[in-house]
């Protein structure tokens, strides 16, 4: 008893009571226009009549299911209504084409909402009237219901309550009925097409990749532009009595860098929130000179070797190789234990090498022995260079230094 009580009791009954009937409100305005070929045969039997208006009644109903507008409307008021978790419709420039039945799914939604808003009303309606008009009779009178020319009588006492109890809770279980009918209804007909899941699919494989990109972003920007900063503070700290010029040096060094941070860091949060961020900073093989003085300000000594034509590394290429030495050389800043920074760039006719290799055990210079690490880096770099279909490597090179390799196809460019 309370099982069946309490699908009652849900807010979500009511309002599909009340999505319900107001899609039976929504047709009566074509109702008038399905009366016309019923007006003009009249020497055709009533019930062929009836049939006939009902039947134009459905065609007109399920022409203006035809327009996505109405769809549209139609899947938020369920959303929000039935409580039926259904996702916004894709625009159609954006699908490769609909199957021929997915077309009529939203018509055939529309004319079967219309029935099962009608049916509802009129039992619910009826089986509640009788409800609450029955037991007025308890002085001895004699109530009659008629519907569809069957009549009921039920005369005044305690059997007039019980029947009037019996048409209340038939009320409510109609209200449940057509609640329920509907939300299965619902997904099946207003849910995504096949087509449509494509296309969500495809939106959101787009988004996920540009959701990765913008942390491969923040994290080879902002991580490298922490950690050199972290060291040049602790560098300046410790030699701003004996060498201010190079205190000096080393805060300038935090000042452009952390600049540099600071423009991917707009670009990167108008990106998530959805605004025009402008043009992405750009951070090249043009750069790489600049990014080793931010090392050596932090008290790194950096050996470059670079060779090869590097000014002819354009694109992609050029732009994946500059945050691929970038991470290289933050790692060896946070993990390195001194001594120099070897970093090999060789650019020819069939790909890019780069090579960054660090002595490994206990730091001896300034700064911090440990930093925090997420795990995410050598992972996000492999990531990386697959996408850009080079090999890539990353392990001790012998006993005391670390060595990061890859190597990227010039096809990758493109």
């Amino acid at each position: 008893m309370i099982r069946g009580i309490r699908p009652l009791l849900r807010g979500s009954t009511y309002s599909g009571v009340v999505f319900a009937y107001c899609g039976a409100l929504a047709g009566l305005p074509l109702l008038p226009f399905a009366l016309v070929p019923a007006l003009s045969w009249r020497s055709a039997p009533q019930s062929l009549q009836l049939v006939l208006v009902l039947l134009v009644w459905a065609v007109l109903i399920g022409v203006v299911g035809l327009a996505r507008p109405v769809r549209r409307a139609l899947v938020v008021s369920a959303r929000r209504l039935l409580r039926v978790p259904l996702p916004t419709p894709v625009d159609g420039r954006r699908t490769s084409g609909s199957p021929g039945l997915d077309r009529w799914r939203t018509p055939l939604w529309l004319v079967l909402h219309v029935a099962v808003g009608w049916a509802g009303a009129v039992a619910s309606g009826v089986l509640f009237v009788m409800g609450l008009t029955l037991p007025g009779n308890w002085l001895g009178g004699e109530a009659r219901a008629s519907l569809f020319g069957t009549s009921v009588r039920v005369s005044g006492g305690w059997s007039s309550w019980v029947v009037a109890a019996v048409c209340l809770l038939l009320a409510a279980a109609v209200c449940v009925l057509v609640t329920r009918t509907l939300r299965w209804l619902a997904p099946r007909l207003l849910g995504p097409s096949a087509a449509e899941r494509l296309a969500l699919a495809a939106e959101r494989e787009l988004l996920l990749a540009e959701r990765n990109r913008i942390a491969h972003e923040l994290h080879d920007s902002i991580g490298h532009t922490l950690t050199a900063a972290t060291i040049q503070a602790a560098v300046a700290g410790e030699v701003l009595s004996a060498d201010p010029a190079a205190a000096r040096a080393a805060m300038r060094s935090i000042e452009e860098s952390t600049r540099a941070a600071l423009e991917d860091l707009d670009y990167v949060l108008g990106v998530l929130r959805e605004e025009q961020s402008g043009t992405a900073p750009t951070r090249t093989l043009a750069d790489l000179p600049e990014l080793l003085d931010r090392l050596r300000h932090a008290g790194a000594v950096v050996e470059p070797e670079l060779s090869g034509a590097l000014a002819q590394v354009q694109g992609t290429l050029s732009r994946a190789a500059y945050r691929i030495l970038q991470e290289g050389l933050t790692n060896a800043l946070r993990h390195g234990a001194g001594g120099p920074i070897g970093v090999r760039v060789a650019a020819g006719p069939e790909g890019l090498d780069l090579t960054v290799v660090n002595r490994t055990g206990t730091r001896t210079g300034p700064g911090p022995g440990t930093f925090p690490t997420s795990g995410h880096g050598l992972p996000g770099l492999a990531e990386r260079v697959r996408l850009l279909h080079g090999d890539f490597q990353a392990g001790p090179d012998g006993t005391q230094h670390w060595r990061l390799s890859c190597r990227l196809p010039v096809r990758a460019s493109a």
